[in-house]
């Protein structure tokens, strides 16, 4: 039986979320703190291309579980987008990183392929499908990474936002496989659309690194707490050695992984520790209601 896929209407205070919300861990604050800068753009052009592939979804369990999917990922690009709000509120202005990263969302991966490349209209939405396929794959790894975080409990890290990372983590695990059987659903047949979730990969991953260590360098640059304030390598090892974040290392394994020919992302996460969380959440037990379900879409 199919696992329903809705979007929760959550909503968080932040008037009392500190600027270093990890006390005294300014690096494993700020790296986290790139998912804020990331998701908002990137979630939104995931339901774009969604919207655009729509049409060829044949499969009546499977639209259901995108337009679940869909409903999930403009939620959560609204609620990481309020936190830039919050940043900016303390001074740490984060427009000049995150115009680039609508560029690349909403003019290099937009609806027509980049500089008039001849490539052909199913084609380019193929290829943005296997992207959204294989960035889903880390999503789904960091939201079991931050579900198992309980060292940042012990660290004393802000509750507020440890809610919204574990409700957005817990429904990534929650609708891990969406992604990929859209693909696997209208990314064509056989060897091509193997090899086309190989490319989605080769480009999704490398890009997503250097987003998010270039962002991490602009976050700690700019921090208005810190006098020299920069992001090592180092910094981060040590932080992943405690439990703060997850390591580089188990990120890059996650790749190997989801180019194996027989890879589903039901293997990846627990899909009942997700659940538990779900229902324990405050933000998202708040979103329920008096009844207890999520409210509708």
């Amino acid at each position: 039986m199919s696992h329903p896929i809705k979007p929760r209407r959550v909503t968080f205070d932040w008037k009392q979320t500190p600027l270093h919300w990890i006390p005294g861990e300014p690096t494993a604050t700020h790296v986290i703190n790139v998912l804020h800068l990331l998701l908002p753009a990137g979630e939104r052009w995931f339901v774009k291309v969604f919207k655009e592939a729509l049409p060829l979804v044949t499969d009546e369990q499977l639209l259901k579980d995108v337009k679940g999917f869909m409903g999930q990922e403009a939620t959560h690009s609204v609620q990481h987008a309020y936190v830039l709000e919050h940043l900016a509120e303390q001074r740490l202005d984060t427009a000049a990183y995150t115009r680039h990263v609508e560029w690349m969302f909403d003019v290099l991966l937009g609806e027509k392929p980049p500089w008039g490349a001849p490539i052909p209209r199913r084609e380019w939405l193929r290829f943005r499908l296997s992207l959204v396929a294989a960035i889903e794959h880390f999503t789904a790894v960091l939201g079991d990474w931050i579900l198992d975080a309980e060292a940042l409990d012990g660290a004393g890290t802000d509750e507020v936002m440890l809610d919204l990372l574990r409700w957005h983590g817990a429904e990534e695990v929650e609708h891990r496989a969406v992604a990929f059987d859209m693909y696997q659903h209208t990314g064509g047949h056989g060897a091509v659309r193997y090899l086309r979730r190989v490319e989605g990969m080769a480009l999704a991953w490398p890009a997503l690194f250097y987003l998010w260590t270039v962002g991490a360098r602009y976050l700690l640059r700019h921090d208005p707490h810190l006098i020299w304030g920069r992001y090592r390598f180092r910094d981060h090892r040590a932080a992943a050695r405690r439990g703060l974040l997850p390591s580089w290392a188990s990120l890059h394994a996650a790749m190997p992984r989801y180019l194996r020919r027989s890879y589903h992302p039901s293997q990846e996460g627990s899909l009942s520790k997700a659940v538990d969380y779900l229902a324990v959440s405050p933000a998202a037990r708040a979103a329920a209601g008096p009844t207890g379900h999520a409210a509708a879409s």
